[in-house]
């Protein structure tokens, strides 16, 4: 069954639009998407989970059918902690959710989670750091973060004037990401999705890299890392018990877009992880 849309607003007026995948009475699940994708990325995994939780996604700020701001500085973090704020509220106003996201829609999760009062139970990384637990890990100059630098060079490339827009616009980009993870990553995206996500990259990269926060949560945190992930490193992902102590780590064979590729074992590890922590999805 197809989910029902709504939207919210965000504080600077930004339209969210939200999926809602029924079955209101348990716990909410809000997942999160990253770049270049929209909400419909977790349609597989929301399918598999509607039974247990009440699922959630949106399109993050500038993609899918929410509103697409101009200016770079739209898409700092604390904007999208503001967007993420307004689907709270919109559906689960008065108790905690739990948090299922992957790549950009991981990293901005962080900063919801590492907030003072998160009203956050859970939450499930896939591929996702936080910037600042990456800046602090960068700067450790070691084999780890040589590694994870040389993986990282698409970001350097994105901070490019407008030759990456062309090459999304003009195909070039497409065939070299889809090659990196062999499978058609175009499915169900838009040109806005590409061109607009890469203001993610230029808001906040550098700023937080450069000068990171000590960024601590409580939450129970499950960080999900495939070990073909052409993108990020497992070090990365997973080395970072001094911020989350309460962290399980699951290293899985698979590549970066596993909510796409491998929805099944997405579902069963947020099954597992929630059930742990919460005692729900038995």
């Amino acid at each position: 069954m197809p989910p029902s849309r709504s939207t919210t607003t965000s504080r600077d007026g930004t339209r969210i639009a939200v999926y809602d995948y029924g079955n209101p009475d348990a716990p909410t699940l809000i997942c999160v998407h990253g770049y270049p994708d929209n909400a419909s990325l977790w349609e597989p995994v929301a399918e598999r989970l509607a039974t247990d939780v009440h699922v959630i996604t949106y399109d993050v700020r500038g993609a899918g059918e929410s509103d697409h701001p101009s200016r770079t500085s739209a898409y700092a973090l604390d904007r999208l902690q503001e967007d993420f704020e307004a689907v709270l509220d919109h559906a689960s106003p008065d108790e905690p959710v739990h948090v299922l996201a992957h790549d950009w829609g991981s990293i901005q999760s962080w900063q919801f989670v590492t907030d003072e009062h998160p009203r956050i139970a859970s939450f499930v990384s896939i591929s996702g750091p936080s910037l600042d637990h990456a800046g602090y890990f960068l700067r450790r100059a070691n084999r780890a973060a040589l590694t994870q630098l040389l993986h990282s060079w698409y970001i350097f490339y994105f901070h490019l004037p407008w030759l990456p827009e062309l090459a999304w616009r003009r195909g070039w980009a497409h065939r070299v990401f889809n090659r990196l993870e062999q499978q058609d990553a175009t499915e169900q995206r838009s040109i806005g999705d590409y061109v607009n996500g890469m203001k993610l990259y230029r808001a906040n990269v550098v700023p937080r890299l450069i000068r990171p926060a000590q960024r601590r949560t409580d939450v129970p945190v499950l960080a999900v890392s495939p070990d073909a992930d052409p993108f990020v490193t497992t070090a990365l992902q997973t080395d970072i018990a001094r911020w989350a102590p309460n962290l399980t780590v699951t290293v899985v064979r698979g590549g970066h877009w596993m909510p796409r590729n491998d929805p099944g074992l997405v579902a069963d590890l947020v099954r597992k992880h929630t059930r742990e922590v919460a005692g729900f999805g038995a």
